[in-house]
């Protein structure tokens, strides 16, 4: 039976849209769901059946990911890094990073050289005298952890920049950024080789530490994400009655379109998120977990668009707060929430940029667990000129745009500077 014959997209409704935060969230909420209804019927379907596509998906992905584990298997995927930097890894494998949108990298790092910046770090900080003059966290973000920092907001201590300006951190982010289809309608949206060394901030959280973790959310944006026209060519196919060629991997139209503000965001676009292991950490000790669907993002887009969701509500998403996945609206989604395995320090952990993930919360930790934020955030027209303020931080020692005004390292004699940079740091920063 052939597939109906829809409108073009051209010849539906057009939707309204908003480049900065709306000024009434509630009216704004409103309209663009009864747009967005009315777009998708113009096609000559129903919101109920395009989610309907979404739901079959996603609901035989979940079923694949719970028999993997009543088998005992591990549901990520698991590259070596030196397969990576022979360019041998086996096909079965990238087939499922595709399909999962997450891996941990053995080896990324040998391990004495992470353990060894796991000290460098504490050093840093210590000899800075941080903890004396910590203020408490500075966004709620991960204000649930108590006033001694688990999260450190700390962007230009030398490890840290060693291992963002590194040859196998450069390697690992090419072959991730490879993944995504970065050309298409004669346009090239991003430069997959080259890094845009976004900084992020390092947690140590110390053995015997008990830690609430942090649920099931994930960091894209917030309603942006439905009422910004970037957003909207990206998610096209989901709102002009072609969800079935919907691709989680195509970028689109995302790499060029603004985020609203928050007091923790994300300005560039990553392809994956990520963060580095300093020391060895057991699967079962607060660890991250991930829902390994990347099609699950067609089920949050529009699962607020069905007929049980209030019109003035976006299934809990607003601004200046994280996207949050619940079991109220997403309960098919949290049956699939599978946690890393076991990392020693220099493994390496990544998700794919719209994925839901958690921490789990842990009682006595056994053993340190400290990371190092790094993501793969391809250079192209969003994170070049986010690249232009990162500069302005880094030369100044203080907190990047993205993070609260802490600015602890502006004083910090031994701090990284554009001297240490090499080509690829350079290059990542927009100074070559």
């Amino acid at each position: 039976m052939s597939a109906p014959t829809l409108p073009s997209a051209t010849d539906l409704p057009a939707l309204p849209h908003w480049e900065q935060t709306p000024e009434d969230l509630t009216a704004a909420i409103r309209e663009i769901k009864t747009a967005l209804r009315a777009r998708i019927a113009a096609s000559g379907r129903t919101v109920d059946e395009v989610f309907a596509v979404v739901e079959r998906q996603v609901r035989a992905e979940v079923e694949e990911i719970r028999a993997a584990r009543e088998r005992g298997e591990t549901v990520w995927p698991v590259i070596e890094y030196a397969d990576i930097a022979a360019g041998t890894v086996p096909a079965e494998t990238v087939a499922k990073l595709k399909r999962r949108g997450c891996a941990v990298i053995r080896g990324h790092f040998e391990r004495e050289q992470a353990l060894g910046w796991d000290r460098d770090i504490l050093e840093y900080v210590e000899g800075n005298r941080f903890f004396e003059n910590y203020r408490g966290p500075g966004d709620d973000f991960f204000g649930s952890v108590g006033s001694k920092p688990e999260i450190y907001p700390i962007y230009w201590s030398p490890a840290q920049m060693q291992a963002r300006q590194s040859d196998r951190m450069a390697r690992v982010q090419a072959f991730l950024n490879g993944q995504w289809k970065h050309s298409s309608e004669g346009v090239q949206w991003f430069d997959p080789a080259r890094d845009s060394l976004y900084p992020d901030r390092i947690r140590r959280r110390p053995e015997g530490a008990s830690s609430k973790g942090l649920g099931t959310h994930l960091d894209p944006g917030t309603l942006d994400l439905w009422m910004t026209s970037a957003y909207q060519q990206a998610f096209r196919h989901l709102f002009d009655g072609t969800v079935e060629q919907y691709d989680p991997w195509d970028a689109a139209y995302r790499t060029d379109g603004p985020q609203y503000p928050g007091s923790t965001m994300c300005s560039a676009f990553r392809t994956f998120q990520g963060w580095t292991a300093l020391s060895d950490m057991d699967h079962d000790q607060g660890v991250l977990h991930t829902v390994p669907i990347p099609g699950a993002m067609a089920y949050l887009m529009l699962r607020p668009l069905l007929a049980d969701v209030p019109d003035d509500d976006m299934c809990g998403v607003t601004v200046n707060q994280v996207f949050p996945a619940s079991e109220k609206w997403h309960p098919l989604l949290m049956e699939a929430v599978s946690g890393i395995p076991d990392v020693r320090a220099g493994d390496s952990v990544w998700w794919h940029c719209d994925m839901i993930h958690s921490v789990a919360p842990v009682e006595n930790q056994r053993g340190w667990g400290n990371v190092m934020y790094i993501p793969a955030a391809p250079w192209c027209p969003r994170n070049e000129r986010y690249a232009a303020s990162v500069r302005e931080a880094f030369e100044a020692g203080n907190s990047p745009s993205d993070f609260p005004e802490e600015h602890y390292e502006s004083s910090w004699p031994d701090r990284f500077t554009v001297q240490d940079l090499n080509e690829t740091g350079r290059r990542g920063l927009g100074l070559a």
